[in-house]
């Protein structure tokens, strides 16, 4: 794999910043130090869209944060205990990566959000600082298979934090365990000193304002003809045929690294020597299996013989991406774009929680979360987007409608 391709090397602190991210950097460290002796707790709330830069801003903050608590004496940071938290296993396993090319970051200055939560409640250690990445996966309800007893993951930590800066996105929320809105989140910080600042720049694709666009209204119900083009540096294809598309995508691995297929899910379980394969026409593929290495899914040079999904992509970056729409995404008669909840297969999507009973609102938020996990894997390429419906009328649509 190309050095250039590592996820470690897009998010390390040693990356260079902007001048508009070095500055959001001092000032969300500024933010922290003004606070971490003040009423508890102060939250800072960045939003942002996928691939705006929020993870190399966290991890540049970070690294400064745990600098100053173990080189600075005099500093407000000085022997402070400080944790990065993220939950996500693929994500985690990068930054423990770039903590062991830090010299004042460590391993174990990253977790789970679980695993602290129930380290403090053991009286194990404490917390001052918490930098939470993807705050939108943490768990708004109990969930006991995850061995989480409280009713929401932020509270618990807020609980017992001076500081927390949370990385926010209500687009990637693909849980019902992990419903959030920046309503809700913003209604939960209220009550104490908080800021909050919005990313807008996109750094992930190299693509046109006109197909981000494009992107954001497909994914929140709005069809709207394709552009013709992904812009001068981006590759926008359709295609009619996903075993054609699985062999440009060979192809493009083969000369960048970091191209991958992914799919939404909606394939029932049919396995073959232990495998779970989705099959399009002559297209047949088995779903990523579980990694338990430390290299994230992509980056193994295996997986290009996989079919990836929003839990092993998601944060990731991919050189050239091709997005499977399967069953559940229709084009209705009248022409809207449709959310088949019955033929959607991820069960744990739509795990049931007390405090959401009205059946229309719970409609449009199971819509909601299928159609925020295309938005996370149409916005993983970043040279290129390359695109199969397997509803037929939605793909003559993709196909035959441009503008």
């Amino acid at each position: 794999m190309q050095p250039s391709n590592a996820a470690i090397n897009k998010i390390s602190p040693e990356l260079p910043l902007t001048p508009d991210q070095e500055h959001l950097v001092q000032h969300m460290y500024h933010f922290i130090t003004s606070h971490i002796n003040g009423q508890h707790p102060a939250i800072f709330s960045l939003y942002g869209d996928a691939g705006t830069g929020k993870s190399v801003v966290l991890a540049h903050l970070f690294n400064r944060v745990q600098s100053a608590n173990r080189t600075q004496p005099t500093s407000p940071l000085a022997g402070t205990t400080n944790y990065f938290l993220v939950n996500h296993p693929e994500i985690l396993k990068v930054y423990r990566a770039i903590a062991g090319q830090q010299p004042h970051l460590y391993k174990k200055d990253f977790q789970r959000p679980t695993t602290l939560i129930n380290q403090i409640a053991q009286g194990k250690t404490s917390a001052d600082v918490l930098i939470i990445d993807e705050a939108h996966l943490l768990l708004s309800q109990a969930d006991h298979y995850n061995n989480f007893y409280g009713d929401n993951q932020l509270a618990s930590l807020m609980q017992t934090a001076k500081v927390i800066v949370v990385v926010f996105d209500e687009t990637q929320v693909l849980r019902m365990k992990s419903f959030w809105t920046e309503q809700r989140l913003e209604h939960l910080v209220a009550p104490y000193p908080h800021e909050r600042y919005r990313l807008t720049h996109q750094f992930r694709m190299h693509a046109s304002d006109a197909l981000v666009r494009w992107i954001n209204a497909f994914t929140h119900h709005d069809l709207r003809p394709v552009p013709s083009s992904g812009g001068p540096q981006y590759d926008l294809r359709i295609f009619a045929d996903a075993e054609e598309m699985r062999q440009a995508i060979v192809q493009r691995n083969q000369e960048t690294g970091l191209a991958r297929i992914v799919s939404t899910s909606g394939y029932p379980s049919t396995l073959d020597g232990g495998k779970h394969y989705i099959q399009e026409g002559r297209f047949r593929l088995p779903w990523d299996q579980y990694n338990y290495t430390q290299t994230p899914w992509a980056e193994l040079p295996q997986t290009i013989n996989e079919v990836g999904s929003i839990y092993t992509c998601q944060g990731f970056d991919l050189n050239y991406v091709g997005v499977i729409l399967g069953p559940p995404v229709t084009l209705a008669a009248n022409g809207q774009l449709t959310i088949d909840l019955a033929k959607y297969t991820d069960v744990e999507t739509f795990k049931r929680r007390s405090d959401l009973t009205d059946p229309h609102q719970l409609q449009l938020i199971k819509e909601q979360l299928v159609l925020n996990s295309i938005n996370v894997l149409m916005k993983r390429g970043v040279h290129g987007l390359y695109l199969y419906a397997h509803d037929p009328q939605l793909r003559e649509f993709l196909l035959n409608h441009q503008c």
